[in-house]
């Protein structure tokens, strides 16, 4: 399939490229490289540097390539900054959505294959999580893919022809087993690169919030699903994308990690010493969250090569130990 990939050039959109390539399919990149790096791309692969908001030329795109899906990766993600500036959240994930989903409409690509968030349930009263699962979001952010995803459900309705699979990931971590792609935030909030970065010297220490949690050390466990995995799943629910069907599944691998365990994985795989800090807990901050993902196993047959945290944490380490400073700078497309 010819796939449009909105916001290939960022972390889990360029390893989507790279998964799509293995895969026979024939990947298509628009970014507008606000977070993204041209030199995440693979060479040979198409790429336009465009806003999802300006429909006029995302149509164009869509028709002159010829594209029979689109994955969906753009979008601002810091929960924080959501916080702080709401509506940046839901012009960008939200209204920018809508005018992605009139282009295609305009060009008559029918497929979407969603990257939605487990912050869409906010703070569960149970875990694991289910598809099934109350979506209470506790934040702009969560609520920004919440909204798509009933918007997504409208259009499913509205137009039978269109069919949409919507991916509510838990927390993506490591990086391309080759090294041929990394992860490169900036700001960069996610724990694992965080320690990494605190190990080669880059930041100072690593704030561990509140170890006062109900867990069995007192720090936060969350489920971490290697990007390779997740992206993979994509292709599976890219190909099994029906006209007229709308459906959603949870990615990650069933079973949480603490912060304190992830610290350890850590120092065993770099064998050295990982400069942490305690602090208070964060607001919002839930004691366990992990992923029932058995639904996307039974239907779609996925299964997660990772499942244990070192090997994930090892993948990570190749990429930043090889790359401390991240990819080198945009330069024009």
């Amino acid at each position: 399939m010819n796939v449009l990939v909105a916001g290939g050039a960022g972390y889990i959109g360029a390893h989507a490229v790279r998964v799509l390539l293995r895969a026979g399919h024939r990947p298509v990149v628009i970014d507008n490289l606000f977070r993204g790096h041209r030199a995440a791309i693979p060479p040979e692969v198409p790429f336009y540097q465009a806003d999802l908001l300006d429909r006029e030329a995302i149509t164009t795109i869509l028709r002159q390539e010829a594209i029979d899906c689109v994955m969906h990766f753009a979008a601002l993600a810091y929960v924080g900054e959501s916080m702080e500036n709401p509506l940046r959240y839901y012009v960008n994930n939200t209204a920018g959505t809508i005018r992605l989903l009139e282009a295609m409409t305009e060009a008559g690509t029918a497929r979407m294959v969603f990257s939605s968030t487990c912050a869409t349930y906010g703070e569960p009263a149970q875990v694991p999580i289910t598809e099934e699962t109350p979506q209470h979001p506790i934040n702009p952010y969560g609520r920004s893919k919440l909204f798509v995803e009933q918007i997504l459900q409208d259009c499913v309705r509205a137009y039978g022809h269109f069919g949409v699979v919507s991916l509510r990931y838990f927390n993506v971590a490591g990086c391309a087993e080759d090294g041929s792609c990394g992860e490169d935030h900036t700001p960069e909030t996610h724990l694992i690169p965080r320690l990494l970065l605190a190990v080669l010297g880059r930041i100072e220490a690593v704030t561990i919030f509140g170890t006062d949690y109900p867990t069995p050390d007192g720090t936060c466990v969350r489920d971490y699903i290697h990007v390779d995995d997740l992206c993979e799943a994509h292709v599976l629910a890219m190909e099994a994308c029906r006209p007229g069907q709308f459906r959603a599944y949870n990615l990650g691998i069933g079973r949480g990690y603490s912060v304190l365990e992830v610290v350890e994985a850590v120092r065993q795989v770099t064998g050295r010493d990982v400069p942490i800090r305690i602090g208070p807990r964060r607001p919002g901050d839930a004691a366990i969250l992990f992923a029932d993902a058995g639904k996307i196993q039974r239907e779609l047959g996925w299964k997660p090569k990772f499942t244990a945290i070192e090997p994930i944490v090892e993948t990570a380490w190749h990429w930043f130990r090889a790359n401390p400073a991240g990819y080198p700078k945009n330069t024009s497309s």
